[in-house]
């Protein structure tokens, strides 16, 4: 059966021979009927073949949470996160979220507090301050893309400023993040490796001097230098591999998650004209939208974990050393959870219990973070927008791990 046949009609499909990690289902934006029968059919499901080898797919919320909160059995260290299996040359890359405790908590524990409450309340002036930069130079009446002028260019400040980056280059944080997510056996599209590992070099360089910089000089409240001289990663140092991985996650997090949920909370609000409506007539919904929105997106797609030991999973036998998969994207689609669950709802009453930060000791440590400059920047964008008008084809890529979304045409209408 040819891709397109597997994407576009998974209803007549025999069970077994679903492979709901196509990337083409998230670029076409065709993943929902896969999901929907595995969640009826078979929520703890075995593709016994594709590109990535035999894995599970754990597909509903509840199942999703028990995965996620047992480390003991479902590790992150065994084989990594994502389904793709790391790449030659890469297989030394560490970070602390591809461990478990206790080094997962001892390196977590030291970068937590550049995201605590008392420093987000901190940085919400020079949130808002860049939110509205952004906006006051943006084009009314004209079409452009919103991905590029918002999306990326808010995150690519807010990275330079969790890193204390230098300002100009910020956009070299973008880059590498999507040198990072870009990999064959997740895009399904050809990658320059060569270009891939230059890259990833120039970041490792590029930070190796940053830290040596910042581990010289007094302790600062970015995140460089956290890690410069906390007790569990100030020897990251002696481990070019291990620094690299640990700066990757933290790019990768602050990148993916916040730009694609931006661009999704836009795509939502034109799906959906009623609940834009909602939004104009009380903007005190905001805070609530945006944890909707995060639902209603789900910027990371799946995370994977690999059993430890032989494991009954909702009626099915998992074996030690089996590949599984969290399909957040399905989880947040779970009705019997979120009743009309394909729907944004801007004043969803449980949208908080969305999947899309994880759960347990590897629950998305930005996820206060992320959800501010989201509150910020739809604070800002009512205040002079009465409608972000999408005026052509929303165009995304072709991952299976983030969903991402490279153009979303718009025009801007003033009040």
């Amino acid at each position: 059966m040819s891709t397109i046949e597997q994407t576009s009609d998974v209803t007549s499909q025999a069970l077994e021979d679903i492979d709901p990690s196509l990337p083409e289902r998230f670029q076409d934006d065709v993943w929902h009927e896969c999901f929907a029968r595995l969640r009826k059919e078979d929520p703890v499901h075995y593709c016994k073949d594709s590109v990535n080898g035999a894995y599970w797919s754990v597909t509903n919320h509840a199942d999703i949470k028990a995965v996620d909160t047992n480390h003991e059995v479902f590790s992150s260290e065994a084989g990594g996160i994502a389904i793709v299996d790391p790449l030659e040359g890469e297989k030394g890359i560490e970070n602390f979220i591809a461990m478990d405790p206790p080094r997962h908590d001892e390196q977590r524990r030291t970068v937590t507090p550049s995201v605590a409450p008392t420093n987000l309340a901190t940085m919400e002036p020079l949130i808002r301050e860049r939110v509205i930069d952004i906006l006051e130079n943006l084009p009314v009446g004209e079409k452009f893309n919103w991905v590029e002028h918002v999306s990326i260019e808010l995150t690519a400040r807010m990275l330079a400023t969790l890193f204390d980056f230098p300002y100009e280059d910020r956009r070299k944080l973008i880059y590498w993040s999507d040198l990072t997510t870009n990999v064959p056996q997740v895009t399904g599209i050809e990658v320059d490796m060569e270009e891939r590992q230059a890259g990833l070099q120039e970041c490792a360089m590029t930070f190796f001097q940053l830290w040596q910089e910042r581990a010289a000089a007094e302790p600062k409240f970015d995140l460089i230098s956290m890690l410069a001289h906390g007790e569990a990663t100030k020897d990251l140092i002696n481990d070019p591999m291990g620094l690299l991985g640990n700066i990757l996650l933290l790019i990768v997090g602050g990148n993916d998650t916040t730009r694609n949920s931006i661009s999704g909370g836009v795509i939502a609000l034109n799906q959906f004209p009623d609940e834009y409506q909602k939004l104009r007539d009380d903007v005190s919904l905001i805070p609530n939208m945006v944890s909707e929105m995060i639902r209603w997106q789900t910027p990371v797609i799946h995370m994977r974990r690999t059993a430890l030991k032989d494991f009954d999973l909702n009626g099915k036998h998992i074996k030690k050393g089996d590949k599984v998969i969290m399909w957040y994207l399905s989880g947040n689609r779970d009705e019997s959870v979120f009743p009309d669950a394909d729907k944004l709802i801007i004043d969803r009453k449980n949208a908080r219990q969305h999947v899309s930060f994880g759960f347990g000791v590897h629950r998305c440590m930005g996820n206060r973070l992320a959800e501010m400059q989201l509150r910020v920047l739809w604070e800002e964008t009512q205040k002079r927008f009465r409608k972000v008008e999408i005026v052509g084809d929303v165009e995304r890529l072709p991952n299976n791990f983030i969903r991402g979304i490279s153009n979303v045409p718009v025009v801007l209408h003033a009040y």
